[in-house]
């Protein structure tokens, strides 16, 4: 792009990544700009906020630097864009799409607006097709559908950025060709170790030749973290609606863009709402994650795994409670299971994929996968309630049913959940089935004859 006006003088205003100006020219919400001060340094931003009078310009680079007299703006009178093209694989950028590895630029075959395209929704096509993720716990229990959007609820100091790069390295789509699947990976104010993990797993592992990494460092604006995840999403939407590939993309960690977007809208001045973050939050959210899907007439798709790390635990804190009402289920890791040293620890029965009925059984995974994910999860919650009488009267006190559910519950944890490799979905089916086997067949109501006669009783 190739800016338009300039504007010098207009400047009244520098708080943190934010430059207010005098509104002296016709220009519309998030245009783009490039600010040049005394320095000599251009710093790009866009248009955050307007009215008759004013402006607000987010920058994407520290205002150190600049003073009002000497500030001058240039204005492209259109959108932030991303240049795209299907060299973006193999190769790592920051923040806000600035190659990162030491590479050459990229080139560019098409331009894309960062903010995205709204879709019809009639043009949208239901989310289907099992995505193999090597992870027992999803796999078997919460199943990742092709153009869904699910989100990963961890906690502090939980193993979610190991999670996230295991997921990376062992999605698949059974049946595809592998040049026919990619990864869009964005780390979202990661501090520099974790984006040095994330660099070298990806490199190591072989990944990076068919993923685009994007890392934004917590050292970075706060301005570049609301701009992450849309660079991220538009090469993922370019790669999926333009190049026909299935596409994943991990957010990580989205709690810190929340966080961005609470300083820059009190900067504004924006008017707080629940905890201080802004009362558009969700909508804000909503244009991130809606951006997935699957669309009628074109081949590519777009998955997401967005990760988010719950304030304190607490699954009502907004980021986590209006992120539940956007995406189609959650997977929730326990804190009491990466206590008892369980990895990975997620906790199934928390955890939900609302479209798993859409991606399994016959045609799809295995016609028997529903009936032993049902049993598995049912055995599982009767095996937490005999824990919990477990505490209240002692093991001794149990009945033998309770005891044998009792010892599911472990075995579950122990052999389904935890795993130290990746495992195929018939490896972890064959686990559940023989996991159920130590329960007797009268508790095994979710199962048909059949199933009984072929899985538990030989």
């Amino acid at each position: 792009m190739r800016p338009r006006l300039l504007v010098t003088g207009a400047a009244t205003r520098i708080d943190g990544p934010l430059l207010f100006m005098r509104r002296t020219l016709n220009v519309g919400l998030n245009h783009a700009v490039s600010v040049q001060g005394g320095d000599g340094k251009i710093r790009l931003g866009r248009i955050a906020a307007l009215d008759d009078e004013f402006l607000t310009i987010e920058l994407l680079e520290a205002s150190a630097g600049l003073a009002l007299a000497d500030t001058v703006v240039s204005f492209y009178l259109e959108p932030l864009h991303f240049g795209l093209s299907p060299g973006i694989l193999g190769r790592v950028f920051d923040g806000v799409g600035r190659v990162l590895d030491g590479g050459p630029p990229v080139a560019i075959h098409h331009n894309f607006r960062i903010d995205g395209l709204p879709l019809n929704p009639v043009a949208r096509a239901r989310p289907h097709d099992f995505i193999e993720t090597g992870i027992s716990a999803v796999d078997l229990m919460n199943s990742l559908v092709r153009g869904q959007k699910l989100p990963i609820f961890s906690g502090g100091g939980l193993p979610h950025d190991r999670l996230a790069v295991q997921i990376a390295n062992h999605a698949r789509l059974r049946g595809a060709e592998s040049r026919d699947f990619a990864i869009v990976f964005a780390g979202i104010g990661v501090p520099h170790a974790s984006a040095d993990y994330f660099r070298r797993s990806f490199e190591a592992s072989g990944v990076l030749e068919r993923a685009a990494l994007f890392l934004n460092l917590a050292s970075d604006s706060s301005t570049q973290r609301l701009l992450t995840p849309r660079f991220a999403l538009t090469a993922a939407e370019y790669l999926a609606f333009v190049e026909g590939k299935h596409v994943l993309v991990i957010l990580t960690d989205m709690t810190n863009y929340c966080e961005a977007l609470r300083e820059v809208s009190g900067a504004k001045g924006d008017v707080p709402g629940r905890k201080g973050f802004p009362g558009y939050l969700y909508s804000d959210l909503a244009t991130l994650y809606e951006r997935a899907g699957c669309v009628h007439g074109l081949p590519g798709t777009l998955t997401q795994l967005s990760i988010l790390t719950m304030p304190s635990d607490d699954i009502g804190h907004p980021i986590p409670d209006l992120t539940g009402y956007i995406t189609e289920g959650q997977i929730v890791l326990s804190r009491e299971l990466d206590r008892a040293g369980i990895y990975p620890p997620i906790g199934v029965l928390p955890s939900l994929s609302r479209l798993m009925k859409d991606g399994i059984g016959r045609g799809s995974t295995h016609a028997d996968h529903p009936s032993l994910s049902s049993q598995l999860y049912a055995a599982y919650a009767r095996a937490i309630q005999a824990r919990v009488l477990a505490s209240v009267v002692g093991e001794e006190g149990l009945l033998d049913i309770d005891r044998k559910y009792l010892a599911f519950g472990t075995s579950f944890e122990q052999d389904l959940v935890q795993q130290t490799a990746a495992r195929t979905l018939e490896d972890s089916m064959a686990i559940g089935w023989g996991l159920l086997r130590g329960l007797p067949i009268s508790e095994l109501a979710r199962l048909t004859d059949a199933q009984i006669a072929q899985y538990i009783e030989t």
